[in-house]
């Protein structure tokens, strides 16, 4: 029996297996994506972002067991940082996600960023597609928590929840700009400290204006919790379907197109990034192009437009 015939036979094992063949990008993982693709599309998946220290992990873990007590499996990925001497995550999954240990429909995996800007590793996409297609009816992706620049978030998600704690009011408008941009639902943890109220009016403040700039119905709720203690851990999940129910609604044919549209946009631009980009842009091909640029009076942006009209031609070659 193959990896992939006890992948499709919910072993986790080979689950593990196949996540870590995708992530190191060995020999034959774009084939067996195209394998795995046809088996997605049942999972709904909830980012978790906002900045370090605001208890996303613990938040994690209850919803975790709630979504086990109702009968479904979850996948969790945990996008941390990369650790500068083996590349790989720094922070443990099971040391902070300690309750999830024993339960059998739970499965956790780290993913090192790698140097990804955006807080999510590159793979981070094809991992929650392979937990998909494993059978996942929830995945839940929290990120590194590195501040407003998490927006690719939001595109890989149904969901996207924006965590803050009160120490988070006095950064809220440098924070409006990006982070707050991408949330359906905000959640205030820690609530038992002082400034939480304060932070809580701040939000609702400023959904009310996005409310107003934005077509639809969707409230943007701003929750209480306090994940420590599991407080309002129940709310949010009440909250969390309820997005689901909007967005996946009367409409939600339209969706699942945007969704794919925007899937196929990201899958090719990676592509091009990783494969084509390398080879136009080789170091010496670099220095070339700088010396041009000091000596005879080119420029970097006739420059970019030759390169690009070499790639199509090198394309229509192929």
């Amino acid at each position: 029996m193959t990896v992939l015939d006890r992948f499709f036979r919910k072993d986790k094992a080979a689950l593990s297996r196949i996540i870590s063949f995708i992530e190191n990008r060995e020999d034959g993982y774009l084939k067996l994506l195209s394998k795995l693709y046809p088996k997605t599309g049942n999972a709904y998946k909830i980012g978790m972002t906002g900045p370090p220290g605001a208890g996303k992990s613990t938040l994690v873990d209850k919803m975790a067991v709630r979504y086990f007590g109702q009968g479904k499996s979850v996948g969790i990925i945990a996008v941390d940082p990369t650790s500068p001497f083996t590349g790989g995550a720094l922070l443990g999954d099971r040391i902070r996600m300690q309750n999830l240990s024993d339960k059998g429909d739970v499965f956790i995996r780290s993913m090192a960023t790698r140097g990804s800007a955006g807080g999510l590793a590159a793979a981070t996409r094809e991992v929650a597609l392979a937990l998909d297609a494993f059978g996942c009816d929830i995945i839940i992706i929290e990120t590194v928590g590195v501040g407003q620049v998490e927006l690719d978030v939001a595109g890989l998600c149904d969901t996207t929840i924006v965590v803050l704690v009160p120490e988070s009011g006095d950064g809220i408008q440098t924070l409006k700009a990006g982070l707050m941009e991408i949330a359906d639902i905000f959640v205030v943890n820690k609530v038992d400290r002082d400034g939480s109220g304060r932070l809580v009016s701040e939000l609702r403040m400023m959904v009310e204006g996005r409310r107003k700039n934005r077509d639809g119905n969707w409230d943007y709720p701003v929750l209480r919790t306090e994940a420590i203690n599991d407080i309002g851990v129940d709310k949010l999940i009440e909250n969390i379907k309820s997005h689901r129910k909007f967005i996946l609604g009367e409409s939600s044919e339209n969706y699942i197109y945007n969704r794919v549209k925007s899937e196929l946009k990201l899958i090719v631009k990676q592509r091009i990034i990783d494969n084509i980009l390398p080879e136009l842009l080789t170091e010496d091909a670099v220095d070339y192009y700088a010396k041009r640029i000091l000596s005879n009076g080119a420029d970097p942006y006739s420059i970019t437009e030759e390169l690009i009209a070499k790639m199509i031609v090198e394309d229509v070659k192929t």
